[in-house]
């Protein structure tokens, strides 16, 4: 009976609820005298689900040789899919090209592929290898030049032929290096049409330096002077065995795969090793770097200084600290300069770290015209505040967090590992570099953050760049302090008039 007297009751509160208060009625009475239960939190059984920890973090390394003549070789076989992909990476890129031909790498690079070997022609290869559905590339960086091949594992042999030969008997031709050049003219041209991509480069400029090695640029001159000798001497200056790694990775027998590369590497002759030449770093300048572009009606704004070195000690210390600080969404930059006081439509962040030269430190955002200084000045709040307010316990935890189970995804396949390793092996890291990682950052502390924060970052070694429409900035930067005016226009090319 008190079942359905309640279930009565039930019945009279629901019709209650959907009659309208100005509609008074025996059964409204009624269902407001009942009585109400009492509300209950949802429960949160997702909070229960247990996690358990991170397994022991150890890839399958790859098998490393290394023959007579110096040239190192990692092999790793996965057997997941009939195909084989190889690379050459060969010291010397464009940090180490002449200063008064820069961008002759990233020309090489190309034309080396396009112009093709002394036995078949660029045009011709890509034929061949269209019809294999196979690649067989090449490219020029800041510290290396490569090549990177890839084909069915039936296949291999033709298509390593083909590599060998094009990284022992290239054919540079004039009509492939005025390809080149005629591409790169039309980037230089075009190079202030973005404003973010400004905001970058002088950035960079800011905190390397605009003759540096890291931070100069192409212009129609440094193009010009690159000529087809260039290229072949650029060539014979770097391919040297002792100065190459090779590395294969696919559905292969690692000793059989180990006979053919030492077929065909064993023979060079053992030549003199590409040094890069050592740079000094120090600290911009303090102020504003100004960028008037009067096409656009935001502002990027970029705060930047010296980063790191991943040999640094404190390197681990520094990846939380950056984790913290402006690691994604719930980072600290995200939520006061975004999320919170609504200044930026994007704000990011990064303590760089290179392997073998000081990264950048930065933080990034794109703002209303009219927000530019608030937005700038929340920037630095932030930085200020990373030195002065340790990490909470949910913020060290989460930021460990974030960093562990993300780090996994980068080395969740034999190739990936395999890459890492020939990265580690360039730059001179010992093997067990990733291994430590996990430790490593499973053993910082919220002291060691803090520490970290008070040691490396100083806001009077950061500087300022913004690029934005100078009319409509109010108030204007000189709050921020010295302005100085950037000159982007871009020189001539030689026997032309300004732009």
């Amino acid at each position: 009976m008190k079942s359905l007297m309640n279930r009565s009751r039930w019945t009279i509160v629901s019709i209650a609820l959907l009659l309208p208060a100005s509609l008074p009625s025996a059964y409204a009475q009624e269902a407001a005298a009942a009585p109400r239960p009492a509300a209950t939190a949802p429960a949160q059984t997702w909070k229960k689900i247990p996690i358990p920890p991170l397994h022991a973090f150890r890839p399958a390394q790859p098998k490393r040789i290394e023959l007579s003549n110096g040239l190192v070789i990692f092999l790793q076989e996965d057997h997941e899919l009939p195909f084989i992909n190889g690379s050459i990476l060969i010291r010397g890129g464009s940090r180490d090209e002449p200063a008064d031909k820069i961008g002759l790498v990233s020309m090489y690079g190309q034309a080396w592929r396009t112009s093709g070997t002394s036995t078949i022609d660029g045009d011709k290869l890509d034929d061949q290898l269209e019809s294999k559905a196979a690649s067989l590339e090449t490219s020029g960086g800041s510290a290396n030049t490569s090549v990177h091949w890839s084909s069915l594992k039936g296949d291999f042999d033709s298509v390593f032929a083909s590599a060998i030969d094009l990284l022992l008997h290239p054919d540079f031709k004039a009509d492939k290096l005025a390809l080149a050049k005629r591409q790169m003219d039309t980037g230089i041209a075009r190079r202030n049409d973005d404003a973010s991509d400004i905001a970058v480069r002088e950035a960079v400029k800011l905190v390397y330096g605009p003759t540096s090695p890291y931070a100069r640029q192409e212009e129609y001159a440094t193009v010009d002077a690159v000529t087809l000798d260039d290229l072949t001497a650029w060539h014979k200056r770097t391919v040297v065995p002792n100065g190459m790694i090779v590395s294969v990775s696919g559905d292969f027998d690692s000793a059989a795969m180990e006979t053919k590369l030492r077929n065909a590497f064993e023979p060079l002759p053992r030549g003199q090793e590409n040094a890069t030449e050592k740079s000094t770093f120090t600290d911009p300048k303090p102020g504003v770097r100004f960028v008037d572009k009067d096409d656009v009606n935001q502002s990027n704004v970029l705060i930047v200084g010296l980063g790191t070195e991943r040999s640094n000690p404190d390197f681990y210390a520094l990846s939380v600290m950056n984790e913290i600080f402006s690691g994604g969404f719930g980072s600290r930059v995200v939520q006061n300069v975004r999320t919170r006081l609504g200044l930026a439509y994007s704000v990011s962040g990064s303590y760089g770290a290179s392997y073998d030269h000081p990264g950048v430190f930065y933080v990034i955002a794109g703002t209303k015209s009219a927000s530019t200084v608030a937005a700038t000045r929340a920037m630095l709040d932030e930085v200020q505040r990373l030195k002065s307010v340790p990490p909470t316990a949910s913020e060290l935890t989460k930021a460990k967090d974030q960093l562990l189970n993300s780090f996994i995804f980068r080395y969740d396949s034999p190739e990936k590992t395999l890459n890492e390793q020939v990265t580690l092996a360039f730059y001179g890291y010992p093997a067990d570099f990733l291994e430590k990682y996990k430790t490593g950052i499973e053993s910082v502390t919220s002291a060691d953050v803090a520490r970290v924060a008070n040691k490396y970052i100083d806001p009077a070694k950061l500087g300022i760049v913004v690029v934005g429409n100078q009319s409509e900035i109010k108030p204007k930067l000189d709050v921020l302090g010295k302005v100085t005016p950037v000159d982007i226009a871009i020189p001539p090319p030689p026997g032309k008039g300004a732009e």
